[in-house]
């Protein structure tokens, strides 16, 4: 039995430098991305909506791109997949809609998240 604590222990150890290991990755690759976004004009445009931080407006930059290749609000709306998807059929009018969740998960997940964060 002690033969089998020992090892779960030397287990946990390597695990938890791992861990450790990754954190501090992480934080490199964000301080990358720090860098990176600060020489984007739009970067501070869009922190400056109520709810969307540093993170989450890089995450929209990144998502979105250039902006000119949407001609039409509607577009980018679509590619968010927040526009309402319509069922209707003849005479049938749907009275239930939900949006159509086509286009960016990661850009619409960080617009969901900045709604939360904003009330």
């Amino acid at each position: 039995m002690r033969g089998s604590n020992h090892s779960h222990l030397i287990c946990l150890e390597v695990l938890i430098e791992i861990l450790l290991e990754y954190i501090k990755h992480l934080s490199k690759l964000e301080e990358e991305i720090d860098a990176l976004v600060k020489n984007i004009e739009e970067y501070k445009i869009i922190q400056s909506i109520p709810g969307i931080g540093e993170k989450i407006a890089a995450t929209i930059i990144s998502e979105i791109g250039e902006i000119d290749r949407f001609n039409h609000p509607k577009k980018l709306v679509a590619f968010a997949g927040i526009d309402p998807s319509v069922f209707e059929s003849g005479t049938f009018k749907g009275t239930n809609n939900r949006i159509t969740k086509r286009g960016s998960s990661r850009l619409r997940h960080a617009l969901f998240t900045s709604v939360r964060c904003a009330y």
